[in-house]
């Protein structure tokens, strides 16, 4: 069945989302890093529009109903996987070449 429970709903999925979102984000993800890595200590005040530019795109997948339900479909579909074989699946980490 695929009722879920209140820590998949609200833990779980949320998750995926997170790291679904980082992986879509990227780009934004390391100008922010880059950003960071330039300025060091006055970052926050340098980086602003590279942190707020991160924060609007991982909001945007966060708030889609659409995206919550493909990140959901996901997670259902390991839950189902592991309740197969017993075995957990780690997502796949694209390599980044940092």
């Amino acid at each position: 069945s695929s009722k879920l429970r209140h820590v998949e709903k609200d833990v779980l999925i949320p998750q995926i989302m997170r790291e679904r979102a980082k992986e879509l984000c990227s780009d934004k993800v390391q100008a922010f890093t880059r950003c960071c890595q330039e300025t060091g200590f006055l970052m926050v005040v340098k980086c602003r529009q590279e942190n707020t530019a991160l924060k609007d795109c991982l909001v945007g997948y966060y708030s889609d109903p659409l995206f919550y339900e493909e990140c959901k479909a996901e997670y259902l579909k390991q839950r189902e996987e592991y309740r197969a074989t017993g075995i957990k699946k780690k997502r796949q980490k694209p390599t980044s070449n940092a």
